[in-house]
């Protein structure tokens, strides 16, 4: 049925069939819609699914978040390489110089004066090559005495020697003299003792000829023992002579040489690479005795002295092959010497050239040199990692089959050389890894490679 509304125009009233109407309620009396529960009912449901599948949703997705790993840090320029199997050449490396196998240190014998200096670092000398003077006064005064003492403990040796021959004679003459004394009695006492047979002598007279006899004899012979001891006693007052006139004359020959060592001499054939010790000499400075005065060396006989670490020296022997690389030119040679201290975690090394010098070098040159361990055959190797220390295990990335991504492993390392390391366990031949230094990412076990 309709119903007039308020702008004069008819408005279809809803009818509910089979609706009965109320008693005086009517749908065109009250001006109002009809309530519909049941939609509202609805659209409260629908709003509660919808609510709920959200939360469902938001729930799923946070635990699915939770679950992802975080995303890998990149890493840039990694430096990689591959492992392989085959012969792995153990060496190890360290930095040193060139020195010369001969050296000559000049020193002064005693103090002085620097009066002038003939030639200057770096030129060529000879053993008598004079490379500077010193002048000492007190020196040569010292050497002119010496030499005055000298002839006169030559002059008091001679004068005991004549002194000495002539009491020896006068001893012998001495004996010679008691010697005929001692025949005469002996001779006298023979002619009495015959005449006292006889009766022509008294007994009296014969004994005395025989007691004078008797102490002529036992005087000759004791001095004959006096002139034994005394031809001793001029040997020892000669040797004790000759002694002093020696050591005046040592002396003496050692004021000369101090003498003639003012004008100093190179002493060895080379090339002159030092005046003085720390600061040059120059003329009219003072020398102490024993300072050093020059230093000359043979340019041409020269052997490397490295340091290499004291954990890499372990292994280092004499005789091992080794080359040195002096930056113009690679000399191999050999290890002659290792120093048995270490010096700040560094050992000292020689080795002797087997070849010959290339252009250019020279004493305190710097040099690398490389010395071969031993060669291991048939071994898994791979570049030395830049934390990989020997017979360690420490964690590496290996490169995914993808090509993007790197896991960390852990890989037992065995003997390292200068640029490999052995692989013991954790690695296969073709594995690629990073070597380059990961420290950055210890806490993480995946990363990307570019």
């Amino acid at each position: 049925m309709n119903r007039l509304a308020s702008n004069g125009h008819s408005v279809a009233s809803e009818v509910v069939p089979g609706a009965k109407p109320v008693s005086g309620f009517t749908p065109a009396s009250t001006g109002m819609d009809i309530a519909r529960p049941d939609l509202a009912r609805k659209r409260r449901r629908r709003q509660f699914l919808w609510g709920s599948a959200a939360v469902v949703v938001i729930v799923a997705v946070s635990v699915l978040l939770s679950r992802l790993e975080p995303a890998a840090p990149k890493v840039e320029n990694p430096w990689m390489d591959t492992v392989k199997r085959g012969q792995m050449l153990r060496q190890v490396r360290g930095n040193g110089t060139l020195v010369p196998e001969q050296i000559q240190f000049v020193q002064a014998d005693t103090g002085g004066q620097v009066e002038q200096i003939f030639i200057q670092p770096g030129a060529a000398v000879t053993a008598d090559t004079v490379v500077l003077e010193l002048s000492n006064p007190e020196l040569k005064q010292s050497a002119f005495d010496a030499e005055w003492q000298a002839r006169a403990a030559d002059t008091q040796l001679a004068r005991l020697r004549v002194q000495l021959e002539s009491d020896r004679l006068s001893q012998e003459a001495a004996l010679a003299t008691l010697r005929a004394d001692a025949t005469q009695a002996r001779l006298e006492a023979d002619a009495d003792a015959t005449l006292a047979r006889d009766g022509l002598v008294p007994g009296i007279t014969l004994k005395r000829s025989v007691a004078k006899a008797d102490d002529l004899v036992a005087r000759v012979a004791i001095e004959e023992r006096r002139l034994e001891f005394a031809k001793e006693s001029a040997k020892a007052q000669l040797a004790v002579q000759e002694a002093e006139g020696e050591k005046l004359r040592a002396l003496r020959d050692l004021r000369k040489r101090q003498v003639e060592n003012l004008r100093v001499k190179a002493g060895i054939e080379g090339v002159l690479t030092q005046l003085g010790d720390r600061e040059l000499l120059q003329s009219g400075q003072r020398v102490t005795p024993g300072a050093t005065l020059a230093k000359v060396v043979v340019p041409t006989r020269l052997k490397a002295e490295v340091r290499v670490a004291e954990t890499q020296a372990r292994d280092v022997a004499l005789g091992q092959p080794a080359s040195i690389d002096t930056r113009n030119g690679v000399v191999p040679g050999h290890v002659v010497r290792v120093d048995p201290a270490v010096q700040n975690g560094t050992v000292l090394v020689e080795i002797k050239l087997d070849g010959p010098l290339p252009r250019g070098a020279r004493p305190d040159l710097s040099v690398e040199g490389t010395i071969e361990l031993e060669r291991l055959d048939d071994v898994l190797y791979v570049g030395r990692p830049v934390q990989g220390q020997p017979d360690s295990t420490v964690g590496l990335f290996r490169v995914q089959p993808d090509g993007r991504h790197a896991h960390r492993v852990p890989v037992k390392l065995g003997r390292n050389s200068v640029s490999t390391v052995e692989i013991v366990d954790g690695l296969q031949v073709g594995d690629r890894i990073i070597l380059s230094d990961m420290s950055q990412y210890d806490g993480v076990n995946r990363v990307r490679v570019p």
